[in-house]
């Protein structure tokens, strides 16, 4: 979608302008516009159908430094009044902000947006994304081993983000979702194992097979059969892309540019040093076509670009809105993300940590013995110390090669100790949105029995 007017456009540029007459120094508004469309099935029997369609505008108003923001689904001429005169009411009796603010006009998007391919416009026919569940329950369940299914699901999502602001900014843009994903249980009574698979993409041409999801799923369930504990050790720790991937999570939220500003991140004072090994780099690119969470613009219409978040190990920047940059002292990086309801937040887009030179299989040789974490429970990282410690479970390694199943451990850790210690392998797939190969961390504590 290019910048040209649109219905929608001329909407928020609308209640913009209602805004200003009624007394907002600035504003600015978004709308999305979605419809979603889901299918579910367990045992074979459909259990949902459902769509959705929701379209939604939020303006925020500024006076002087104060800010308010309200959001609507009554898009009726008088509601928008409304709107207007129910955010500058709230404006007015709230504190300033001294960081509040429209972006700098400067950063905005000039001209017309890149063509990131991010939409598929047709909507599939409800009997494709049954054919898809279809497809990923029965060949989970054909697994041998696999004895009960907790169900499958397939979806699809369109959706449509504009935005308007009074600094003359106002463009939209699309994109859509197909996924599929099977969750399955292998084993009887007391011995049994869950796993799942999912997958998603822009077009249903790079959907991977639901078939194929299904297997794996299966096969994942059945591998995890007769798990074992292990000792307490300190040992290498090996992460598949699905979970290392929570690690490159991890970095964004403590390089996030309000955490900093609030010293609230391990990573705080280490702007311009060395955090991972050289070598490695993390990148975000809102830029990449049919990317997940591609987008020409963030949520305050500042120009999308390829960001180097780490390069040769070394931390070069962080992920920022205006606010965050404004309290820094620094430039926002284009990482404004907002919804309709509240104030712009920075927040990563298609962020990836890039592979390695070494096999998924010579990184575990190398490592002799050790744990390759599958899955991962609990919430136990601490941003603020960098502090980590998560349950999980797996495969114990030996001689450089997967030996048993285990569950029913912790891996613990500080995660500036684990960054420097990281290696990734060659593995990387873009799956979904924030993306990993595998990894090894040495020196990490598998405790057990």
């Amino acid at each position: 979608m290019t910048g040209a007017p649109t219905p929608d456009l001329d909407l928020l540029s609308d209640l913009v302008a209602r805004a200003r007459r009624a007394g907002a120094d600035a504003a600015d508004a978004v709308l999305v516009d979605s419809a979603s469309v889901s299918i579910a099935q367990r045992l074979g029997v459909l259990e949902r159908i459902e769509r959705s369609e929701s379209r939604e505008a939020g303006l925020r108003v500024f006076i002087g430094r104060r800010q308010a923001v309200v959001s609507t689904s009554d898009l009726s001429p008088g509601a928008l009044a409304e709107l207007a005169g129910r955010a500058l009411a709230i404006a007015r009796t709230v504190p300033e902000d001294p960081f509040a603010g429209l972006a700098d006009p400067g950063a905005l998007l000039a001209g017309e947006p890149p063509d990131l391919d991010t939409c598929e416009e047709a909507e599939p026919a409800t009997e494709t994304l049954r054919a898809r569940v279809r497809a990923a329950e029965e060949a989970a369940r054909a697994v041998p081993g696999v004895t009960n299914s907790e169900g499958a699901e397939a979806g699809w999502t369109r959706a449509t983000l504009a935005l308007a602001t009074s600094a003359g900014f106002a463009r939209a843009y699309r994109s859509s979702r197909h996924s599929v994903g099977v969750s399955v249980i292998a084993g009887e009574g007391t011995a049994m194992e869950r796993d799942y698979d999912h997958a998603s993409a822009i077009f249903a041409a790079d959907l991977e097979d639901a078939a194929a999801v299904g297997r794996r799923a299966g096969e994942r369930a059945v591998r995890r059969l007769n798990p074992r504990r292990v000792k307490t050790a300190r040992v290498p720790v090996l992460f598949e892309p699905r979970v290392a991937r929570g690690l490159v999570g991890n970095l964004a939220a403590a390089a996030s540019g309000a955490a900093v500003a609030r010293g609230t991140s391990f990573l705080k004072d280490r702007l311009g040093r060395r955090v991972f090994a050289g070598g490695v780099a993390v990148i975000d690119d809102p830029l990449r076509r049919r990317g997940l969470r591609s987008r020409p613009f963030d949520g305050e219409g500042v120009a999308g670009r390829r960001l180097a978040l780490v390069e040769d190990g070394v931390l070069t920047t962080w992920l920022l809105d205006s606010r965050s940059a404004r309290q820094l002292g620094l430039a926002t990086t284009g990482h404004a993300s907002r919804g309709t309801s509240s104030p712009p937040a920075p927040a990563p887009t298609n962020l990836y940590l890039a592979p390695g030179p070494d096999s998924p299989e010579a990184l575990m040789r190398d490592a002799g013995a050790g744990l390759l974490v599958t899955e991962m429970m609990g919430m136990g990282v601490n941003l603020v110390t960098g502090d980590y410690s998560r349950g999980a479970a797996g495969f114990w390694i030996e001689g450089g090669e997967p030996a048993y199943p285990v569950s029913e451990v912790t891996v613990a850790g500080n995660l500036a100790e684990m960054f420097a210690n990281l290696a990734p392998a060659s593995d990387l797939v873009f799956r979904y949105g924030t993306d990993s190969p595998t990894v090894r961390v040495d020196g990490m504590t598998v405790a057990g029995t």
